[in-house]
């Protein structure tokens, strides 16, 4: 190979490989900036749920029509705890494999079981579409289900 043919060569691909490094690059940014938008929205949602279940008042204005306000704040307490963990699995802080276990910490309480009660369904139709928020929701509900006393009594 003659040598400008080489150097033309070289020159090709480090210009392939610039290409592609810079290609995955993008994508990488892109990827965090999905991330940073999906914490700040998140962010948003776990402010409003906490002025919600520590205000009176603003609970009295949001509660469904046949909930009493202490009860809707303490149900939207246990929905900030799902939000909480729905936005760690969602940035890859639990992994699908340990979200099992925090599902099943989560429906240990008795607040969040009431909650995944009353709301569960709605949740089911916020994550229609979202691959990993429709996995999300199937292992809370499944943890919910799985519950000791969720299960029927022996007879």
């Amino acid at each position: 190979m003659k040598l400008p043919t080489a150097v033309l060569a070289a020159g090709a691909a480090l210009s392939l490989t610039t290409a592609v490094v810079g290609a995955a690059r993008l994508r990488q940014n892109a990827r965090h900036q999905t991330e940073r938008h999906e914490a700040l929205l998140a962010g948003n949602q776990l402010d409003w749920l906490n002025r919600v279940c520590t205000n009176a008042d603003l609970a009295e204005l949001w509660k469904p029509e046949d909930m009493k306000a202490e009860e809707y704040m303490q149900l939207m307490s246990a929905n900030r705890l799902i939000c909480a963990l729905s936005l760690r699995h969602c940035l890859g802080r639990v992994r699908d494999g340990q979200l099992p276990f925090y599902a099943a910490m989560v429906m240990s309480s008795d607040v969040c079981r009431r909650y995944w009660q009353r709301f569960g369904d709605l949740r089911t139709q916020e994550a229609e579409g979202d691959e990993r928020a429709e996995h999300f929701t199937r292992v809370l509900d499944q943890a919910a289900k799985n519950h000791p006393q969720a299960q029927p009594a022996a007879a």
